[in-house]
């Protein structure tokens, strides 16, 4: 470890923490908490009215926030990449979730959340052409198993899945969670590539405004019959301004400060505050299969993104 003084007079090793790490804390536990919110919303409000909510109570909150700074001017310059990028990390993969809220657990869902850096690093192989090597293959074959081992032997009635609210097949559950994180990893490449550079509070404002404009028809014309009660409309006001206003702020700052790669990696923290807060607010359960299928999880999305490495290896190309 090195102890080389740092520009504060302290050693290195003793100074203080970078500045994106309360960033990176912050954000996951917010984000750990919309799945709880989510859980909430979607009973009475349905999947898509819920997404839809929650994206046009963030863009109701941060586009006065855009006006105040006077960058106004950007967004309406950059309005259609950064609209599309709303659809993209916001819109579809909020309605997604949401969907596959009426059948799994909180828990299930954020675990499955964790294989974004996965899906990111695969995409922008494909995209960016970004190095992936022999580690870093094995793993995206190590993070699919664990999906897979997940989705085969998930957990029975009163652990994960709750029968009783299901609109669907739990199987399809997953597959709307897995379709969700292919879009956050492609949104996180466009990112990179054609908005680098903005100010974050002008992708975060305009990524909202896109998504509400994509799902309103939708949410009106799948808008519940009866009346939300006041329960779903304050989990609706919560994930819209604290876990979304405020969390793509954080998101996009992360970017700018850390890179895709470590602000993707996020995602590996929030399960274990989603977790949390279901078994405390929901009174949902975890097996030990879970937890297993979390863990390989973890270890294949930290390899294929190159947080962990077993040794060199041969950098392939697409």
């Amino acid at each position: 470890m090195s102890l080389r003084p740092s520009a504060t007079g302290a050693p290195a090793a003793l100074a203080s923490p970078k500045p994106w790490s309360n960033d990176f804390v912050l954000l996951a536990a917010i984000w750990g908490a919309s799945f709880l919110f989510m859980r909430i919303g979607v009973l009475e409000f349905g999947p898509l009215p819920t997404a839809a909510v929650r994206v046009a109570i963030a863009a109701a909150f941060l586009l006065p926030l855009v006006w105040l700074r006077g960058l106004l001017p950007q967004l309406g310059k950059h309005w259609r990449k950064t609209f599309f990028v709303g659809l993209l990390n916001s819109g579809i993969p909020f309605a997604l979730f949401s969907f596959a809220l009426l059948s799994i657990s909180t828990g299930l869902s954020a675990i499955l959340n964790a294989t974004v850096p996965m899906f990111g690093a695969l995409v922008a192989w494909f995209w960016l052409k970004d190095k992936l090597n022999a580690s870093r293959v094995l793993g995206l074959v190590i993070g699919f198993a664990g999906v897979a081992l997940l989705a085969w032997r998930a957990p029975g009635p009163g652990t994960s899945f709750k029968p009783e609210a299901a609109a669907a097949a739990p199987g399809w559950a997953v597959l709307a969670c897995l379709l969700a994180v292919v879009c956050y990893g492609i949104s996180a490449s466009y990112t990179k590539r054609h908005l680098a550079g903005l100010p974050p509070l002008v992708t975060a404002a305009g990524s909202q405004i896109g998504a509400t404009l994509g799902l309103a028809l939708p949410a009106v014309w799948l808008w519940p019959a009866r009346m939300p009660g006041s329960n779903a409309w304050l989990a609706l006001l919560a994930v819209g301004v604290v876990c979304t206003g405020l969390a793509y702020i954080l998101f996009f700052r992360l970017i700018e400060n850390a890179g895709p790669a470590r602000a993707l990696s996020v995602t590996f923290v929030v399960p274990v505050f989603a977790v949390l807060y279901g078994v405390l607010f929901l009174g949902e359960s975890v097996t030990l299969w879970m937890l297993g299928c979390a863990g390989v999880i973890v270890c294949g999305t930290a390899l294929s993104t190159g947080l962990l490495r077993l040794g060199r290896g041969q950098t392939l190309r697409p």
